[in-house]
């Protein structure tokens, strides 16, 4: 097994970074200097045309896209530990429609809420308040986005609300959005993709 993944701290690396350390399988790192331009290098290019981070080259494969990495990563390592559920199961459409939702629909709201302005900002929570209202109803006590087993789905939801920390958008109305998102973010695999 070979894997070689390129990121830069405080992006949307994280989330594969942090997919990476709970899967326990090895890689090798390679840190890239946005302010420098190691993303728009011709070697970069080759991995990933649109120059962002963060690509993964699994066994010679490279793959961009963070969603994209996150199910690769769930479908090829994640089903031996627990952490994506088997190709030929019922689950497998559950792990791509919440993976999908809580990177796309939960996150784009949630990222054009957090950045937004004004009249946008406004819109954006009247779009997000209902996800919100969506995933606590799917959340039980104790339990994570697809059950009882904490998976990459969790990951890829948890990272796209992680942005609202920078918001005053109180959790107080969604009780198990904000338990899940507190235990799930103290897991130490996130710590230790946050230190980079």
């Amino acid at each position: 097994m070979s894997i070689t993944f390129y990121y830069a701290p405080r992006s949307t690396a994280t989330r594969v970074h942090w997919a990476l350390e709970e899967l326990e399988v090895p890689y090798a790192k390679v840190k890239l200097d946005l302010a420098a331009g190691d993303h728009k290098k011709p070697e970069f290019l080759k991995l990933n045309p649109n120059g962002l981070v963060p690509c993964l080259v699994d066994e010679s494969t490279p793959i961009f896209e963070s969603l994209a990495i996150l199910i690769h990563l769930g479908q090829k390592y994640g089903s031996d530990r627990g952490l994506w559920p088997r190709l030929s199961s019922p689950g497998q459409g559950q792990a791509l429609a919440w993976a999908v939702w809580g990177s796309s629909t939960l996150g784009g709201a949630a990222l054009r809420f957090a950045f937004g302005k004004g009249d946008t900002q406004v819109a954006a929570r009247a779009e997000l308040e209902p996800l919100l209202h969506i995933l606590d109803g799917r959340l039980a006590p104790g339990l994570n986005v697809l059950g009882e087993r904490f998976t990459l789905v969790d990951i890829a939801t948890a990272a796209s609300l992680s942005m609202l920390a920078r918001t005053d958008l109180s959790l107080d109305a969604y009780p198990q959005v904000k338990e899940w998102l507190a235990r799930v973010s103290s897991r130490p695999a996130l710590a230790t993709a946050r230190q980079g």
